[in-house]
């Protein structure tokens, strides 16, 4: 049982991948809230324990989600994946799927008890998306209407993790500035599903539906950029007000300048390990993002 899920976890959801991200997220959440508020310290750790297990276990849901969804195109054109290939069941990973709800409650109740509305407020979204909102094929014939109304999942989680300051902390709204943190967090859940998508037309695989394929590659590419400059739009407004806005511009424009530079070299010439580069260079910038924001603008307050 322990290999099987050890396994799984390793092919579909690799913490390794994407622990430090979340965790990065969940830390950049409630310091940005903290800096918000007029606080010029690091979080303690029993909200950043909440934040982060809430968060990693919403998006293990959202990968079973997707496996209850893309249990028909997996069997027909994936049957390596863990699930078609038995290693799983999907009555296994329903379950799972309910452990983590209770766990995202109980630690609600342990913190602060009324985060469980805005725990709901997630729930119930999660609730849809999981059912596509019960537009399914209108929603899959408008890939751009479909990732936006799936990528909204990320501000409603970040305003969930950003609650455990400022709800906890005896406020009945989110500290002015939080919007923008809202839209960076959309702008890199954008800029992620983007990054994996978009591919060499050497991976290419039939009934995976890319924007390389569904736009061609110059559109593709184009969309992943623009993602990338509204990203970091957002930053730098989110940035203005913790007064942080100079060093966060100079900081991220060198990770701009460096991700627009890898999304050209594969515009250039379109192979795999280009590709792969736009990915990965995905992850990275929203790592920095995250970290500029939160950790290092509260160092930059208290030099």
């Amino acid at each position: 049982m322990t290999n099987r899920w050890w396994t799984y976890q390793r092919e579909r959801f690799p913490l390794a991948q994407h622990a430090p991200l979340v965790l990065a997220f969940s830390l950049s959440a409630l310091t940005f809230s903290r800096l918000l508020r007029g606080e010029d310290s690091f979080p303690p750790w029993q909200p950043l324990l909440v934040a982060f297990v809430t968060a990693l276990t919403f998006f293990l849901q959202l990968r079973i989600a997707d496996e209850f969804k893309d249990f028909e195109d997996d069997s027909r054109y994936r049957p390596y994946r863990p699930v078609p290939r038995g290693l799983v069941t999907l009555r296994e990973l329903g379950w799972g799927f309910v452990g983590c709800a209770v766990l995202q409650l109980a630690l609600a109740l342990w913190l602060y008890p009324p985060l469980i509305i805005l725990l709901v407020v997630a729930w119930l979204y999660l609730a849809g998306m999981c059912k596509e909102f019960f537009v399914r094929d209108w929603l899959k014939a408008r890939p751009i209407t479909y990732l936006w109304t799936h990528m909204l999942i990320m501000p409603i989680v970040d305003l969930y993790m950003t609650s455990c300051d400022w709800l906890v902390h005896g406020l009945d709204k989110p500290p002015s500035g939080i919007l923008w943190f809202l839209v960076v967090s959309f702008c890199n859940g954008v800029l992620i599903e983007f990054g994996r998508k978009i591919r060499a037309p050497e991976d290419e695989e039939e009934g995976v539906q890319t924007y390389t394929v569904l736009w061609g590659i110059p559109r593709a590419v184009g969309a992943w950029v623009f993602v990338l400059s509204l990203n970091l739009f957002a930053a730098l407004m989110a940035a203005s007000r913790t007064e942080t806005l100079l060093p966060t511009a100079v900081l991220l424009a060198v990770f701009y300048a460096g991700a627009a530079g890898v999304a050209l070299a594969f515009f250039r010439r379109n192979v795999s390990t280009r590709a792969k580069r736009i990915e990965m260079v995905s992850g990275i910038w929203t790592l920095a993002m995250y970290l500029t924001l939160g950790p290092l603008a509260l160092l930059y307050h208290r030099l």
